[in-house]
């Protein structure tokens, strides 16, 4: 096996100088087609080439100065953002303002003064109270027939008690009474909120 290693070696070396003898007789010939090689400039004129090291050197110079100078711009346009977002930083803290809230936990478990609604308010709010002894249903024809001693049978059956609405809404039941010769209602039975409720729906 290092036999074959060597071997191979040494055919990878005379192709080497194969391909360096076949250069030189190009050169050669390419000197004779231009009027032949100058003995006294062996190099062909190549001498006046720089060093192709120090071309890249300068050429990766240049290329670091560049690559410096975009990173600086770029350091320089972060570092202005960052200045710009803690000047609107402060800015928006002088902005804002502590505001000392009440506590309204304990007033509203203990439902106000005394544990009872404050209604005051709604005190002097007027209502519309009326008492209806029945109701029924006419026909405009049966309406214009109407007149003096006429008769209009009623939904409620005798001895049934009045209904009393506030603002259209059934609150409260009783019966007639005469008071100073004015008719009046004796409450017999109020309605349940429940019901209230119900009827509102």
């Amino acid at each position: 096996m290092v036999n074959t290693y060597f071997r191979e070696v040494s055919d990878m070396a005379d192709d080497q100088d194969k391909l360096a003898q076949e250069w030189a007789d190009a050169l050669i010939e390419t000197g004779d087609a231009e009027g032949g090689m100058d003995p006294d400039d062996p190099l062909g004129g190549l001498e006046d080439v720089g060093d192709p090291s120090e071309a890249g050197s300068a050429d990766l110079g240049q290329d670091d100065e560049a690559l410096a100078d975009e990173w600086a711009a770029a350091l320089a346009e972060t570092e202005q953002d960052e200045l710009k977002h803690e000047k609107e930083q402060e800015f928006l803290s002088t902005q804002t303002h502590d505001y000392d809230l009440p506590d309204m936990g304990a007033e509203a478990k203990s439902g106000g003064s005394g544990g009872k609604r404050d209604l005051d308010f709604i005190l002097d709010i007027p209502l519309e109270v009326s008492a209806e002894l029945g109701r029924t249903k006419l026909l405009i024809n049966e309406l214009l027939q109407l007149g003096q001693g006429s008769v209009v049978e009623l939904n409620k059956l005798a001895g049934e008690p009045l209904e009393i609405y506030v603002n259209g809404k059934l609150v409260a039941r009783g019966e007639a009474v005469v008071i100073n010769e004015k008719f009046g209602i004796r409450l017999t039975d109020i309605i349940s909120p429940i019901e209230r409720v119900k009827q509102l729906g």
